[in-house]
């Protein structure tokens, strides 16, 4: 085969990439993959939007090589086609938390009003963990709490911390972590547990950061 300017076609490649990531329901589509795998309806339920619509932007993507899809009986579950994914996620995702002054006012005006204290690192955490010196909590939902999950964590939904808090002890650091780092249910979390009087920080990023540093991952039996 001969190609008069193989640059080019290359780049156009590349280009198929970047025009499939390039739309907001989409990166938050692979926010939910890197959770696990997931089914057409699962994902349009958690996304609330129609099956019909979440079913384009999959095939989009898959279009793309982004996502890859296993036929289950009667069911398609779809997820991350590999770790370079998440890897170009966090790299659109840096560039605009460097480069644009909009994600800056945002940070400001939402996150950093219920938490700006600095995050827990990885490798702290493992620290604090190996001696017993914090309660991890996995603020996510259930379902995505069995498909993998830091070791040693409790799985405490977003809509149960405040009563969950009435058990815990106070003194005792508690850290939240979610699906990432922007993940808007660890900052409500860390807010409402000081609010209640508990010591309580956030995980630097989520269980899909954590997974692809080649961390231990628990699954539910």
């Amino acid at each position: 085969m001969s190609i008069r300017n193989p640059k080019q076609a290359l780049y156009e490649q590349f280009a198929i990439v970047a025009k499939a990531l390039g739309h907001p329901l989409r990166l938050e589509m692979i926010e939910h993959l890197a959770q696990g795998a997931r089914s057409v309806e699962v994902l349009a339920a958690k996304l609330a939007r129609p099956v019909a619509n979440i079913s384009q932007h999959l095939q989009a993507l898959r279009r793309a090589g982004i996502v890859s899809a296993e036929r289950d009986g009667k069911f398609v579950h779809y997820s991350l086609a590999d770790d370079s994914v998440l890897s170009a996620f966090a790299a659109v995702r840096g560039v605009a938390e460097r480069q644009l002054a909009e994600v800056d006012r945002i940070v400001r005006g939402y996150f950093d009003a219920r938490d700006d204290m600095q995050p827990v690192t990885r490798r702290e955490l493992r620290r604090l963990m190996r001696d017993g010196l914090v309660t991890l909590i996995d603020v996510r939902p259930a379902d995505e709490f069995a498909l993998g999950h830091v070791p040693g964590a409790i799985n405490v939904p977003l809509g149960k911390v405040r009563a969950w808090s009435a058990d815990a002890a106070i003194g005792r650091e508690i850290v939240a972590y979610c699906r990432g780092p922007w993940c808007v249910m660890s900052f409500e979390a860390v807010a409402a547990l000081r609010a209640l009087g508990h010591s309580a920080r956030r995980l630097e990023d989520g269980m899909p950061e954590w997974k692809a540093a080649g961390l231990p991952v628990e699954v539910a039996a």
